[in-house]
């Protein structure tokens, strides 16, 4: 089944799974993915990720992260700018989240980042999600 915006659905796999308490989710396999996948390992929202090969098409099998209450450890995902209405940020327009809590993750000239990398970095791009 294709969809009309893979993030969106990549985001949602992982609050459902989430929800009901899931050890890893499925996600249909893309570049983007991926790297988003890494910039949430790298902020510390997920365990790991690893490239599954068993069938037709490749998948992303995320691992989800639990507090030791088994609380999920990402409180919330929201896709920010979608194929209808893209949004951007230049350098000095990144977004906070909840106060500089939460991230933002961009879509950049050098990839896709982590909004206090992008700052770092000095480069701004599609602000594609935001975690908190």
């Amino acid at each position: 089944m294709s969809s009309t915006d893979p993030i969106a659905d990549m985001l949602t796999r992982i609050r459902n799974g989430q929800a009901v308490r899931r050890r890893y989710v499925m996600i249909p396999f893309s570049g983007v993915k991926q790297a988003l996948a890494k910039v949430f390992q790298e902020e510390g929202y997920i365990e790991r990720y690893e490239t599954v090969r068993d069938g037709r098409f490749p998948m992303l099998r995320v691992y989800l992260k639990y507090t030791r209450g088994r609380e999920p450890l990402i409180q919330g995902l929201r896709r920010v700018s979608k194929p209808g209405c893209r949004i951007y940020a230049g350098k000095s327009e990144i977004p906070w989240v909840r106060y500089g809590l939460g991230t933002v993750i961009l879509s950049t000239p050098k990839g896709v980042l982590a909004g206090r990398q992008a700052r770092r970095q000095g480069v701004g791009g599609e602000v594609l999600c935001e975690v908190w």
